[in-house]
Order: structure tokens, then C-alpha cells, then sequence
């Protein structure tokens, strides 16, 4: 019998893919507006509403985004990056290795920050090689995915399927699900769908030559000067060994040594305390320089290095600026707003790095290495205008790095072995994090996506609603009509289909909050194993390559990548249908026998 209730929730439900589809309003607020209506009408009480409030997993999802900011800061992940793929000179074998660090990497840490870390990466390395940077964006995205799928914690479509299977609400009585839960399913598939792209990645994807207006608007190239310190690891080695040849972003123009100039740096060459180092670079690169394990300094920075916490900024001299005209050793940027100018950049003329007898033009754009009380020093001035953080840099003791990382591989292994809960192992190197101060408690509350914790709440109410109205099992009355005389392999199927269709054009949380209850009310209504019902909506919605819109690393690939929406399409959707046939015939093998 269909009553108001369920009337109601499907007039919801098609609001909510609406909005999403045509971006009418932002997802949150979509969200709430669909979940209040149902309250309005008595549909769900308020304890239902804000019950996902209480839910464990939105509050893991919370903590691994806290996490995994502050290991991002410390640039870790750039620095295992610079040195793996040192030596990648070919095409076959810069994606083998992409595809296999970041579906590592991403099985245990968020996979946006990840992709936004190796696009640069990406980019430099296919202008070097000549390679289109089409031919291996798409991949980097597909690999995130593939990596994110693997795990309960790669992917916050996975910890919220996880938060549906423990509200109460919902399943009263089921275990939640394990770290190693999807494993079955994702880590044959990273293999496979890494086959797959290496071997159908060239021929499928387009070569399109990107300008770099259109890869990025924001590109500046300036001549940086380093010196190398007296304990620099790269003392006594050549350059070739040092790997300063294939820096992302950055050559090597000269070596100043003893007053001499060497032009012609040869790979040979032994690096010696002292020697100031030329390089070109992008002003996104810039910061590789700073980095602990090269020990250069920045002459220009002076004392500014010594901070712990400090910003790598561009900034753009006014019109009007009082600094128009006068010679950059005269303004004394270092005490006015202690920041020290560390290269100038002038309408595609880059000037070179010993810049303290340059003249000042209204236009010239300046890279500022800037303390942490710059922008408060700065604030009031009309002489130049903000244009971009070009890096953070945190200065944070190595030990500590392999505190934090030894801290999560042990808070999940136990977590793996059902020693300790994923909630509180996290709560716990939060805390550690904090007493180290790796970072402050308001930069940790600066990391959390509030939309996202509310889209999830949100969803675990839309899904208690689609049950206690019997909205969903309607649904799957139906669908098991269609699908149940061609069996329950069938039946898996069909929901990984519609799960996929709906993940590629809404989005994956739609894709979860509308096809959970109703996956789960098939399994219940058949008297079959809920699991196989359960992951097969998590990966239908988590791997989801088809279009760009489907999931966030596609969105962030597709500008930079020049892409058209069929390039996906012809891509994505033999990936799609290579994952659905593998996903299917391991759930059918594991729970249907």
C-alpha cells in the first residue's frame, strides 16, 4: 500500500537528484533541505535527524581528515614522491609507478589531497618527456580511486556506507565493517584496473597539447639562489646523485663557487659546503627547495628560515605603491612586515636572483618568504596586494614524522585485528599529535569539512526514512520481481547498475543514501546474507570512473587535463564494467556458496 509517507520520501528523493544534477543548490544544503521537509511532516522525529550526530563513523571520517591535513603539511608525501620517481624516464614506466604509489598511498589516507600533491608532478614531468599531461591525469584519478576503494578508510563513501550498517535505526544487531573488509574486492582490482590502464591508457586517452593558460592561469617562473649548508646531505656527492637534474618544476641554471660562475654544470660535478646553487622555477615549486633533506639555505631569507612555521606568498606591487621607483634594498621589506623578497617576477621577464639593485615597477609580482605575522604586519598597507599562498611550510622535527606514521600503521593493524576500535586508536594519535605539537587545535578544527560531515548525517537520516516508511522495500519488491527469475547474481547486479548510474551523474552520497536500504531490503526480504548487499552498493558508488562529475579527483583532473566528458566515458566505462564483473563473481563466490 503506497501511503503520504512514502509519497513523500520519493518526492524527496527526486528533489535531492534534481539539485544535485543541476547544481540548483549546494549539496549540504540540498541535504538538509530534503531531511527538514521530512520532519516538517512528521516522517522522521528530531532524534532521528540528528542521530547520525552520534554515529561513530562520521566522527572517524572527522579524525582521518585531521589526520591526514597534518601529514600533509609536513610534506612527506612530496618527498617520497621526488625520490621514487627519480629515475621514471618513460611513459610505461612514470604511470607503473603512479598508479602503484598512489592506490597505495591512497588505500590509507584521503585521496584528494593526494592527487592535488602529484598533479604538479604530473604536469612537469610530461612537459620534460614531451608527453601530453591528457595522456596521464585521468590515470592519476582512476589509481586514487582504485587505491580508496580498497579500504573502510580510503574512501569516506565506505565509512559512510559503514555508518549506515551500525545505526541502529537501520540494522539493528550487525557488525560493523573491518579496515579489510573490501579488500576482496580492491586490492585485485588495483592490480587489474592498473593492468588495464597501462595497457589501454595510451590508446584510449587524448593527446592534447595544453598551454599553459589553460593547465594553470597561475603559472611565474623566478630564479631561485640556494647554498648549500655545512651538514647538507648532498656534500661530496655529483649531481646526477643529488637528483637536482630532475627536480618537478625546477633546472639548475649555474653553480657560484669561490667567486667563480660555472655555466655548464656538469652531472659530474661534486657539490661542496658553500656553493650557491641557480635554479629556474615555477613559483608552486619553489617551496621543493626548502625542503630538510636537500639542507640548502636562502641567502635572501636570511634568519626568516629559522621559523617554525613561516608561508611562501606572491604578492603584486599597486599602481599607487610608495615603492614604485625605488630600489628593492631601499623598502626593507624584512622590518616593515618581516617577510625578506626572494625573486621578482616582471611580465614574462624573470629577473634574475641577486635582485637588490632592481627597480620596482607597478605590476612586478614578488615572492615573499614571510613569517607567520606577516599578514597581520601587512594588513593595513596599500603599497602591494595579495594574490596567493604559493606553500605553507611547517618545520617539523623528522622524529616526530615517524612517530606519526609508525602511530597510524600500528592504530590500524589493531584496528584490523578488532584490539582496539578505529575511533578511539585515532582519538589517541589526535592527542599524540597535539602533545608534540605537530599542529594546534585550531588548525586541526581548520581542517574539517563541515559540509561533508553534514551530507553524511543527512544521508543516514534519508536512509532511516526510506526504511521506516517502507519506501525502500517497495522499491526492492520490484526490483526482485524484475531481476529474481534470473537469479540472485542477478539481483547484485542490477543494484551495482543503478548504484553506478546514479554515483556517475548525482555523485556517490546520493548514489549510498538512496540505494543502501534498498539493497539491504532485498538481502532482508530474500533471507540472504546481507554482506554481499552492503559492499556492492560501497564499491558501485566508490569506483566510479564513467564522468567527471562522479567524483571529486575527476572533477580536479578535468581542467588541467583538457578533457571532453566522452573521454571519460571511453575510459571509465570499460573500467566500470571490469570492476562490476569482478565484484560480482568474488561476492557471489564468497557469500553465495
Amino acid at each position: 500500500m503506497i501511503t503520504f509517507e512514502i509519497v513523500l520520501v520519493f518526492v524527496v528523493l527526486l528533489f535531492i537528484v534534481i539539485s544535485l544534477y543541476t547544481g540548483l543548490m549546494r549539496p549540504a544544503l540540498t541535504f538538509v533541505i530534503g531531511v527538514v521537509t521530512l520532519g516538517v511532516f512528521r516522517v522522521l522525529t528530531p532524534k532521528e535527524i540528528l542521530s547520525g550526530f552520534a554515529n561513530e563513523q562520521v566522527m572517524v571520517i572527522i579524525l582521518l581528515l585531521m589526520i591526514g591535513e597534518v601529514i600533509r603539511k609536513t610534506s612527506i608525501a612530496e618527498l617520497i614522491f621526488d625520490r621514487y620517481f627519480r629515475k621514471a624516464r618513460s611513459y610505461n614506466g612514470f604511470m607503473g609507478r603512479m598508479i602503484f604509489m598512489v592506490s597505495v598511498f591512497s588505500a590509507f589516507l584521503n585521496n584528494t589531497p593526494l592527487v592535488a600533491v602529484m598533479m604538479p608532478y604530473v604536469r612537469t614531468w610530461s612537459k620534460r618527456y614531451n608527453i601530453s599531461p591528457s595522456k596521464l591525469l585521468i590515470p592519476l584519478s582512476y589509481a586514487a580511486i582504485l587505491g580508496g576503494s580498497a579500504t573502510l578508510i580510503g574512501t569516506s563513501t565506505n565509512l559512510i556506507v559503514n555508518g549506515m550498517v551500525t545505526d541502529q535505526h537501520i540494522i539493528p544487531g550487525l557488525p560493523g565493517l573491518g579496515i579489510f573488509d573490501f579488500a576482496w574486492v580492491g586490492v585485485p582490482m588495483i592490480i587489474i584496473g592498473g593492468i588495464y590502464l597501462l595497457l589501454a591508457g595510451k590508446k584510449l586517452l587524448p593527446s592534447r597539447k595544453i598551454s599553459e593558460e589553460l593547465s594553470d592561469t597561475n603559472i611565474r617562473t623566478y630564479f631561485i639562489e640556494v647554498q648549500i649548508k655545512n651538514d647538507s646531505p648532498l656534500i661530496g656527492q655529483t649531481i646526477e646523485e643529488s637528483g637536482l637534474r630532475n627536480l618537478p618544476g625546477l633546472y639548475l641554471v649555474e653553480i657560484h663557487r669561490m667567486g667563480k660562475k660555472i655555466f655548464v654544470v656538469s652531472n659530474n660535478l661534486i657539490l661542496e659546503k658553500g656553493d650557491k646553487l641557480t635554479f629556474a622555477g615555477e613559483n608552486r615549486q619553489i617551496s621543493l627547495l626548502t625542503k630538510k633533506e636537500y639542507g640548502f639555505s636562502i641567502p635572501s631569507a636570511g634568519m626568516l628560515q629559522r621559523a617554525k612555521h613561516a608561508n611562501l606568498v606572491e604578492i603584486v606591487i599597486s599602481p599607487n605603491s610608495s615603492m614604485i621607483g625605488k630600489k628593492l634594498r631601499d623598502v626593507n621589506f624584512r622590518a616593515r612586515f618581516n617577510a625578506a623578497v626572494i625573486g621578482i617576477y616582471r611580465n614574462k621577464e624573470t629577473l634574475p636572483p641577486r635582485i637588490r639593485d632592481t627597480v620596482l615597477q607597478a605590476g612586478d609580482v614578488l615572492m615573499l618568504y614571510a613569517s607567520k605575522d606577516y599578514l597581520t604586519l601587512s594588513r593595513d598597507t596599500h603599497d602591494f596586494y595579495f594574490i596567493s599562498r604559493v606553500k605553507e611550510i611547517e618545520k617539523v622535527d623528522s622524529y616526530k614524522i615517524a612517530i606519526l606514521l609508525s602511530l597510524l600503521a600500528l592504530v590500524i593493524i589493531l584496528s584490523a585485528f578488532k584490539l582496539i576500535s578505529l575511533l578511539m586508536g585515532l582519538i589517541i594519535l589526535v592527542m599524540v599529535i597535539l602533545i608534540m605539537k605537530m599542529t594546534t587545535p585550531k588548525g586541526l578544527t581548520d581542517s574539517i569539512d563541515y559540509n561533508l560531515g553534514l551530507i553524511i548525517v543527512m544521508a543516514l537520516a534519508l536512509g532511516t526514512a526510506m526504511i521506516k516508511t517502507g519506501a525502500a522495500d517497495l522499491i526492492a519488491r520490484h526490483v526482485i520481481n524484475l531481476l529474481i527469475p534470473f537469479g540472485k547474481v542477478a539481483l547484485l547486479t542490477g543494484i551495482y547498475l543503478i548504484t553506478t548510474l546514479i554515483a556517475a551523474f548525482v555523485t556517490n552520497m546520493p548514489a549510498v543514501a538512496i540505494m543502501f536500504p534498498i539493497s539491504l531490503s532485498v538481502s532482508m526480504q530474500l533471507h540472504l546474507p546481507p554482506m554481499p548487499f552492503i559492499l556492492v552498493v560501497a564499491y558501485a558508488s566508490a569506483a566510479n570512473f564513467m564522468t567527471p562529475i562522479g567524483y571529486q579527483t575527476n572533477l580536479m583532473v578535468y581542467g588541467p587535463g583538457a578533457y571532453q566528458f566522452k573521454d571519460y566515458v571511453r575510459i571509465g566505462f570499460p573500467l566500470t564494467l571490469i570492476y562490476m564483473i569482478v565484484a560480482i563473481a568474488i561476492l557471489s563466490l564468497k557469500y553465495f556458496q
